[in-house]
């Protein structure tokens, strides 16, 4: 695991003033430098963090990071999260940790298909060979099974490489769709089908910013100003000069390149992952008790959460809805 230290513009201006100092804090992401966490790096190099009087480090994700222990070991202030099933779970463990701004209005998890070939339907999938990976089995794909008749007969292991889906025209492959749909068009030469699961009734928020309920308690205007200027460096990433962003991305991340980059905020521009739903009246980062609710029970008929947990306790609307930034979108 590298770290980026990625501190906006604190480190380039002396403040003689200590009452003028940067509130230090370290935020992690859930996995190596990539657009998915492009707001992020754009408020740390355009001045957005210092603008909030916070001085960020970001600390780059990985296959072998674990940002969550991380947090709830007291050693960084924010952690990327995934999805609401581990905000869920943490609650059922009684880890101290809750959500306070959801990011991605929309999960980016999808399955791809093969075009022309008899999948060309979200109801086809179920016939077809699944490449899943082992975590997907006990989250997404469990809701899939009860909701949409998937079967776990179908089901192949998904090793993160394309190859196999790219081969086999009668199977579909789990996958991001700001991600894999680029290596299979750049590996083989077509657009594969796209169904993203939020369109399907998957209605997790996702890109969850968590943090620790006492960091909440004592320090509520640091979370403030940090889920505010995360929400503002997103409009500046999505719609405004995101070049800097790219380039500390690519600095920190040398294996992304400028085509998959672009590729990649096309997608979340397309499919309104970021800015969509109740982001257009509320403001990137938002939550609604209805929505949450909505995909705990979903969630409890699964099977994947317990139906006594206290899933309140998971999130706080406490620092969204504000609307903030909401003038940075064009008209």
């Amino acid at each position: 695991m590298r770290i980026a230290a990625l501190a906006g513009f604190a480190g380039l201006i002396a403040l003689s003033d200590p009452a003028l100092a940067l509130d230090k804090v370290t935020f992690a992401t859930n996995w190596l430098a990539d657009p998915e966490a492009g707001g992020y790096f754009q408020a740390a190099v355009d001045g957005t963090y210092a603008k909030y009087g916070l001085d960020v480090t970001i600390m780059q994700g990985g296959p072998q990071s674990n940002g969550g222990m991380l947090l709830v070991a007291g050693k960084i202030e924010f952690f990327m999260g995934g999805d609401m099933i581990g905000d869920f779970l943490s609650v059922e463990q009684n880890i101290p940790t809750i959500a306070v701004a959801a990011d991605f209005q929309k999960d980016p998890q999808m399955f791809m298909s093969h075009p022309g070939v008899g999948l060309d339907k979200w109801t086809d999938l179920p016939n077809a060979t699944a490449y899943v990976s082992k975590g997907a089995l006990a989250s997404f794909y469990a809701w899939m099974r009860l909701a949409w008749g998937f079967t776990d007969e179908k089901v192949k292991p998904y090793n993160f490489n394309s190859a196999s889906f790219i081969v086999d025209k009668n199977s579909i492959q789990q996958g991001y769709v700001t991600s894999e749909p680029f290596e299979v068009e750049r590996q083989a030469g077509f657009k594969p089908n796209i169904f993203l699961l939020s369109d399907q009734g998957y209605s997790t928020y996702a890109t969850l910013i968590e943090t620790r309920r006492d960091l909440v308690a004592r320090n509520p205007d640091l979370v403030q100003r940090f889920v505010d200027a995360s929400a503002i460096g997103w409009y500046h990433y999505l719609y405004g000069d995101n070049t800097k962003a790219n380039e500390a991305i690519k600095k920190e991340n040398p294996e992304m390149s400028d085509e998959q980059i672009a590729f990649s905020i096309a997608k979340l521009k397309e499919y309104g992952i970021v800015d969509s739903g109740d982001s257009l009246k509320l403001g990137i980062g938002a939550m609604t008790d209805e929505r949450v609710k909505d995909f705990f029970d979903k969630m409890v008929k699964a099977g994947i959460v317990k139906a006594d947990t206290d899933y309140k306790k998971a999130y706080t609307l406490q620092f969204v809805n504000k609307g903030v930034g909401l003038n940075l979108r064009p008209q």
